[in-house]
């Protein structure tokens, strides 16, 4: 099977101040738990035979809106990202697909807490336009779900009428606006 040569090509680096990088879980089987990491550096990389996306995160960038020591468990507690011992979260997808009608897809892997698995995410790039200061930008929208437990992260609670407190399936969404580093 041959696939067409993407829409454009060029290399992108994030810039971070419109770049996010979130995730959600189920919280005690009724609401959604939500956080966001301040810092997000990306870059991606678009030839003739595809994409390349390259990301990471600081674990103590993570915004939580909780009291200080709620987000001191989570950022370096055992049960959760343990950044102290793992201070980044990084993804990488060689072989992604940046489609005409705007879809990006990509197998890639998903480092955290020292353990790489492998992840699928996909959803839509914004096709490059010129910014009013000389500059190339586009944006990447992806998700992927993944299972909190495959990298170790498996704290949990019974409810007392049965389930958990906190879900094991995890939302994983970024937005990553990206500037042309290629020259106008």
């Amino acid at each position: 099977m041959t696939t067409a040569a993407p829409p454009f090509t060029g290399s992108f680096r994030a810039d971070p101040v419109h770049s996010s990088f979130r995730f959600s879980v189920r919280h005690m089987g009724v609401g959604t738990f939500e956080a966001s990491f301040d810092h997000v550096d990306a870059q991606l990389v678009v030839d003739d035979e595809g994409a390349a996306l390259t990301g990471a995160v600081r674990v103590e960038s993570i915004s939580i809106r909780n009291p200080p020591e709620f987000r001191e468990h989570v950022v370096n507690g055992a049960e959760f990202f343990d950044g102290a011992n793992h201070p980044e979260i990084s993804f990488h997808a060689a072989g992604a697909t940046v489609g005409e009608d705007g879809a990006f897809s990509g197998s890639g892997e998903l480092t955290m807490r020292g353990a790489t698995r492998p992840v699928v995410a996909s959803g839509h790039y914004r096709a490059p336009v010129r910014d009013p200061y000389g500059g190339v930008r586009t944006a990447v929208d992806i998700v992927a779900v993944v299972d909190r437990r495959d990298w170790g992260m498996d704290w949990q609670m019974p409810l007392p009428d049965g389930g958990d407190v906190l879900g094991y399936e995890v939302e994983v969404r970024a937005h990553i606006e990206l500037v042309g580093q290629d020259g106008p």
